[in-house]
């Protein structure tokens, strides 16, 4: 037998071992997870969505919760956005919410609400890529896929000592072959949640617990002494750190109670989500964090940049700081506690003798609307009145509508509308004043969530005192 020959004769017996050993111990030491309790594709899906990026403890009420409200694929597919989005509150990267009811709906016109057992269509459901399908084939219906994440090629870089970048592509590749030769026949659906459950509890990140596993015997990291150094990642480019400045508007008169929210594009980052009003912060002199913004220059820039939102409400002083990390950006939030104001009196249309850009008087107390645009020349007398300290005019029970975006033509960097900046420029997003009754019916980012749960408590607090 020449070398080569007994080094590929060692691979298989260690392959051999791996799928023997870990199935073995996966059958004695399995969790008991809701989704594991049947075969349903669709929930299986589901689960699958959800633990992408996300701890398993975290994902179990929301799942509950999930196929509670959504028992179906029909009953998702045909649910408003609103509610699907209110559903996934809290678990982040809302983008998965959206492609997962976009992906209902392919299943329910094209496959007649049956999730398809079929390596393409699986493939061409909107946010499904190589390990969803992988997982969906090889857990629901048993099809020997490989279903490789970021755990499975954790364990398979340690236990066949692979040093290769898992970061690339051509690695991924890689670790989908090796995997689908370990899958013993009749046992994919068993083995891919072996293996994921041995890259979960066993063999994690940071100091992986040896002494248990059950594949230890011929793991090549560990016999090496590199266990702990694999696998080889290429490190992420770190999110970019930015300032901003929202508000957080406290109403008067009818909105006694409850503060303003604004809704975000219809496209861009967060779509369609709810928020408080924010802005980028400017940077403080010298090129210092804008943490540092001296806070009569901090209000000052939100005042400007609620008014050009057609906003009329008057920053009284930083209430707190709240961090929002993305993929890509981090938001740092200064939050400023702001009191609404009354707008300035409009000059009177010829026809009705109704102030242009007033907004109707809604029922709903928590309702804003706005037809038509703020006159600037009211919009700016009272942007300078408010410097000076006082505010002409009449009280506004809702918004008015947009003071336009040349007001502030001075300022060298005029504040966005939304945001992101992304998204159509042109789409001004609704806004509504809300207690905390209301908040079940708008579905926030997690950062916005919390603030204004501080917020609320604080209040009830207060009048319990």
């Amino acid at each position: 037998m020449t070398i080569d020959e007994q080094q590929e004769q060692e691979q298989q017996e260690a392959k051999l071992y791996f799928s023997r050993n870990l199935l073995e111990w996966y059958h004695g030491q399995k969790r008991d997870l809701p989704w594991r309790r049947h075969r349903n594709p669709y929930y299986i899906w589901i689960s699958e969505i959800m633990l992408q990026q996300t701890r398993v403890d975290t994902v179990i009420p929301y799942f509950n919760r999930f196929i509670e409200r959504f028992p179906t694929v029909e009953s998702l597919a045909d649910a408003p956005e609103e509610d699907v989005l209110k559903c996934w509150e809290g678990l982040g990267y809302y983008s998965r919410a959206r492609n997962l009811q976009h992906a209902a709906k392919q299943v329910k016109d094209e496959y007649g609400g049956q999730v398809p057992d079929d390596r393409d269509a699986v493939f061409s459901l909107k946010g499904v890529g190589p390990y969803t399908a992988g997982a969906i084939l090889s857990i629901a219906f048993n099809r020997p896929e490989p279903a490789v994440d970021g755990n499975v090629m954790r364990v398979l870089s340690r236990y066949f000592l692979i040093e290769d970048d898992i970061a690339k592509g051509p690695t991924r590749i890689k670790m989908e072959r090796l995997a689908a030769e370990l899958i013993p026949e009749g046992e994919a659906s068993h083995f891919n949640q072996a293996l994921m459950e041995l890259g979960a509890l066993i063999c994690t990140p940071k100091s992986p617990r040896c002494l248990p596993c059950p594949v230890m015997e011929h793991c090549s990291a560990r016999l090496a002494g590199c266990e702990t150094s694999l696998p080889v990642k290429t490190k992420a480019k770190p999110p970019r750190p930015e300032e901003r400045l929202a508000a957080l508007i406290e109403g008067r008169g009818g909105h006694a109670g409850r503060v303003l929210i604004r809704q975000r594009p219809s496209s861009g980052l967060l779509a369609r989500m709810w928020e408080l009003p924010h802005w980028p912060a400017p940077p403080a002199e010298g090129g210092a964090s804008a943490a540092l913004l001296p806070e009569t220059a901090a209000q000052d820039r939100l005042r400007r940049s609620l008014l050009q939102a057609g906003i009329f409400a008057r920053p009284e002083g930083h209430w707190m700081a709240a961090e929002h990390t993305f993929s890509h950006i981090v938001w740092t939030l200064q939050v400023y506690r702001c009191r609404e104001e009354e707008a300035p009196a409009l000059p009177l249309a010829a026809e009705g003798r109704v102030p242009y850009g007033a907004a109707s008087s809604p029922a709903d107390p928590g309702s804003a609307s706005a037809s038509g645009l703020a006159d600037p020349a009211a919009a700016a007398d009272y942007a300078a009145s408010s410097a000076a300290g006082t505010s002409p005019g009449v009280y506004n029970a809702g918004l008015t509508a947009s003071v336009p975006a040349d007001l502030f033509a001075e300022e060298p960097a005029p504040a966005e509308r939304f945001a992101d900046g992304g998204g159509n420029p042109e789409d001004a997003g609704a806004v509504r004043w809300i207690n905390r009754g209301d908040m079940a019916n708008y579905a926030f980012p997690n950062v916005f969530l919390k603030l204004l749960n501080a917020y609320f408590d604080e209040q009830e607090g207060k009048s319990d005192n």
